[in-house]
């Protein structure tokens, strides 16, 4: 007969253990997935640079790759801003190209060749990976680990994220928000704990987070808006003190030693806020330390009457320095923020770029998805427990929801929360239906169930007993938690799980892994078909042009200009100088006889413009040619003016209807100088804006057409030297006379430069 031993009960340990394990495969799978789903630029256009901006960051990198640390901090670019120049070590946020220097150094310390381009290309992807772990790490203080992964897993392939971390998408927010999410979390720690520690660290990182990039002053109103929400709802502690005044004094000092930022810490509105609540927590602790050392009510209201009104003392003077122009305003990108018509009516130069329009209800949908239902649920759930933390995520929410309605770009700060709170929902409802907890069957109270067993001699019937298991045994097969509806629940929130992964993997392999420099097109048969016209206008600048010819396009195309074909440029993205910027903007709006010397006087030896009328490419210099005429009127009002561009009807028309001024700028006759040619006698289409030519197409006499890529969307033009203008007048009037001679026949008169 053999013995039936049980087996050995599993030690807590082993079972800790192997859950550990399996979440760090988890994850693990989570980064891969998350950098994977990133590379479809490469696979289908090669490692390249996206966009605009990153342009600049990549040779700001080569120069620190090639050069050094302290060669790269204090370069100065004199192709930038011709002829001013850029300082480019105080004009810039470093930890980009830091971060790609460290990581190109370590490669080839360990005998990886890896070319820095390469390195650039790769670094969003990279920390994608780091930004789906510290949202795990962020999530699980809010609720537990299977929320942690959830959350990893949507923010690792969500749209909205991915949009600005796709490989070639060298910007700062490539690593900007992973280091945004895990300051938020070491400050999460830092107020659970009491933790000088964390608080520090949150500085730390802080501080890498204002090297990085502007947003930073997200995270510098975000903590003390949430400090301040905690005192005003009396959950005022010692934890909440030490966890903002490590990270307030160590993050503020830090951050003063980037030199793009400077002083601005305790010189800008922007920042008043943390000083403000840092201030205020002093006060707070003062109060609570002679409140637990005094127990005279009198000298206890005396004190809390005293403190208030040096708390009101305090925003006073900060209003009064503000008005004295001590601390400064707040600026012109921030008050958009706030009002968004300020821009358009104050600065058009913000209001020009597309990233700073209000966000489309579609742009909700394609970068969230499922996700805009299910962020409000996370975030009810959350104030059902209303820890600390808890109130932190509420206040997330609900700034960055108004922030990325009020801005295309501010959609990246939204993501994250959105992400954390959609899987505090999912969480709860698979916990829910998964793992449910049945209700127990009501009993009779103790009083009643007594006076029954008093008058009946005994303790429970036994029908009242077969009623208890017969009622377990019901609700164990009906009711909510039936294993059918269970199935359907799970069933259903796995099946919009897989919806919202194949919408990701859609959104992102078509919307988001496009260079702008080089596009994708579908031919008539179907068969896909790559444009690369702007490579090979820049690579034509680069070959055919003197190495000092300075060229005039505008400012969206200047770091890619600079970049690629390696010349001067009047004007770039950094879009400091707003009088540099009107000069091309009038330039441009204006006629030959007034634009031609304004370029002279520039040094310009050629300009570029764009038009997308042949292949209905919609992102040209004519759909961009209002903001340029705006921007010239706020600078030479009496010069450019916008009406001018409108027919009596109010309408911006490039056909028979458009008005003279129109017609005879510069841009107007650069984008359609022999474009007829490209069609039958009188056909001529301008398909982006569904507008049929006039028969007669425009004449150029001060400038040659130097180059025109395969599909037409990039133009080149050189300045005639002024000695095939003619030198026997003096003024551009004779000049305008003289062009109503033979068509063809350049007219050699010359313009009155003084």
């Amino acid at each position: 007969m053999s013995l039936a031993y049980p087996p050995p009960p599993i030690a807590p340990s082993a079972v800790k253990n192997t859950a550990s394990f399996i979440r760090i495969v988890a994850l693990s799978a989570i980064a891969g997935c998350a950098i994977a789903s990133r590379l479809f630029a490469v696979i289908n256009f090669e490692s390249i640079i996206h966009e605009f901006d990153p342009w600049f960051n990549y040779r700001a990198t080569r120069v620190l790759a090639s050069k050094g640390f302290y060669e790269f901090w204090n370069w100065f670019d004199p192709t930038a801003w011709y002829p001013l120049g850029r300082v480019v070590g105080g004009t810039i946020y470093p930890g980009l190209m830091a971060t790609s220097g460290v990581i190109y150094n370590f490669l080839h310390s360990i005998h990886l060749p890896v070319d820095i381009r390469n390195v650039c290309v790769m670094l969003a992807p990279a920390f994608s990976g780091l930004t789906a772990w510290s949202t795990y790490m962020f999530t699980k203080e809010m609720k537990d680990e299977s929320a942690g992964l959830l959350a990893a897993i949507l923010i690792g392939i969500a749209p909205g994220y991915i949009s600005r971390s796709v490989a070639g998408s060298y910007d700062n927010e490539a690593i900007a928000i992973f280091l945004l999410m895990f300051t938020f979390y070491l400050w999460i720690k830092a107020l659970k704990h009491g933790s000088a520690f964390f608080g520090t660290l949150a500085a730390l990182f802080y501080f890498y987070m204002v090297a990085a990039w502007g947003g930073y002053v997200f995270i510098t109103n975000m903590i003390p808006l949430h400090a301040l929400v905690l005192v005003l709802m009396g959950r005022y502690s010692s934890r909440l003190y030490v966890g903002y005044s490590s990270w307030y004094a160590i993050g503020t000092l830090a951050s003063m030693q980037v030199p793009f930022v400077g002083f601005q810490p305790v010189t800008t509105s922007e920042h008043m806020a943390a000083l403000g609540v840092f201030g205020l927590l002093q006060l707070v602790a003062f109060t609570e330390l002679v409140r637990s050392h005094v127990s005279s009510k009198q000298f206890q209201t005396l004190l809390r009457t005293t403190v208030v009104s040096v708390g009101i003392l305090g925003v006073f003077a900060i209003v009064i320095m503000t008005m004295k122009g001590w601390i400064a305003p707040w600026t012109g990108r921030f008050y958009s923020l706030w009002d968004t018509g300020y821009a358009k009516k104050h600065i058009p130069i913000i209001a020009s770029v597309s990233e700073h329009q209000p966000t489309a209800w579609p742009s909700f949908f394609a970068d969230l998805h499922m996700l805009v239902f299910i962020f409000p649920v996370g975030v009810l759930l959350c104030f059902q427990q209303l820890r600390d933390e808890h109130v932190f995520v509420i206040i997330y929410a609900i700034m960055a929801s108004y922030f990325a309605g009020v801005m295309v770009r501010l959609m990246l700060t939204l993501t994250p929360v959105v992400c954390i709170a959609a899987a505090i929902a999912i969480s709860t409802l698979l916990d829910t239906y998964m793992d449910p907890h049945e209700p127990e069957a009501v009993e009779a109270p103790a009083e009643t169930a007594g006076a029954s067993a008093s008058q009946s001699g005994s303790g429970p019937t036994p029908s009242a007993t077969i009623t208890k298991k017969a009622g377990k045994q019901s609700a164990a097969k009906t009711g909510l938690f039936g294993i059918d509806t269970r199935l359907a629940v799970v069933f259903n929130t796995f099946f919009l799980l897989l919806i919202f992964v194949l919408h990701c993997t859609w959104t992102t392999s078509h919307a988001y892994s496009s260079p702008s420099v080089v596009l994708a097109s579908r031919t008539a048969d179907g068969s896909s078909a790559v444009i690369d016209d702007f490579r090979e206008a820049y690579y034509w600048l680069r070959q055919n042009t003197p190495k000092d010819a300075v060229i005039m396009s505008w400012w969206d195309y200047g770091y890619q200009i600079a970049g690629m074909a390696d010349r001067p440029t009047l004007v770039d993205n950094n879009t400091w100088n707003n009088t540099h910027i009107a000069t091309v903007g009038k330039a441009f709006a204006t006629s030959e006889e007034v634009a031609y010397p304004l370029l002279k006087r520039h040094d310009v030896s050629y300009v570029l413009v764009l038009l997308g009328s042949l292949i209905q490419y919609s992102g040209d210099d004519l759909n961009k040619f209002l903001w340029m005429i705006r921007i010239a009127s706020g600078v030479w009002p009496d010069e450019v003016k916008e009406a001018d561009f409108f027919s009596p009807r109010g309408e911006f028309r490039v056909d028979d209807g458009a008005t003279k001024t129109m017609s005879e700028s510069l841009m107007y006759k650069m984008s359609y100088y022999r474009f007829h040619e490209l069609f039958p006698q009188g056909q001529a289409q301008d398909r982006v804006r569904q507008q049929k030519l006039p028969a007669v197409g425009p004449t150029l006499d001060c400038f040659d057409e130097a180059f025109t890529s395969e599909n037409w969307i990039v133009r080149i033009y050189e300045l005639k030297p002024d000695d095939e203008l003619g030198r026997d007048h003096k003024s551009a009037n004779a000049f305008a006379a003289g062009k109503k001679r033979k068509k063809g026949k350049i007219a050699r008169r010359r313009f009155a430069l003084e």
